[in-house]
């Protein structure tokens, strides 16, 4: 059974299990620095899902001068390819349906066809943040 919950920094319980995820995936996998993985969290929205009550992946997002960003996209290893990614987008999409304005993120180059296939558009040239390359992609409004 998957269940996604929507939570605020203050929640502590679960803003630790998001955190564990994010530590395995960026820190530990992709050698993230720490000062820039958790920045920003007292002003996101976030998110977590569950697979049988484990929790296997994580996102947030939050308001800039631009439009919304939506970032930290996190699924554990063992638990990749199973459709996670897909569901929490989804549910954070459903989450900003009213807002008109523009949604983007900063999509690591191995996953820009994971967001294309969801809507999102490539915007100007690569780039390195994190020492990792990204584009920035923003969702294209029917």
């Amino acid at each position: 059974m998957v269940e996604i919950k929507k939570f605020s920094f203050n929640n502590k319980k679960l803003r630790d299990e998001a955190f564990k995820i994010r530590h395995q995936v960026f820190v530990i996998g992709q050698n993230c620095p720490q000062d820039l993985e958790y920045e920003f969290e007292e002003i996101c929205t976030h998110f977590l899902l569950y697979k049988n009550k484990k929790p296997v992946a994580t996102a947030r997002y939050r308001k800039t001068n631009e439009g919304y960003k939506l970032e930290r996209f996190a699924v554990l290893k063992e638990e990749r390819k199973m459709g996670y990614g897909h569901m929490i987008l989804n549910e954070m999409l459903e989450d900003l349906k009213n807002y008109k304005g523009k949604i983007y993120m900063h999509a690591q180059v191995e996953v820009i066809q994971f967001y294309e296939k969801a809507g999102f558009i490539k915007e100007g040239e690569i780039f390195e943040e994190a020492n990792i390359m990204h584009y920035k992609m923003y969702l294209k409004k029917n």
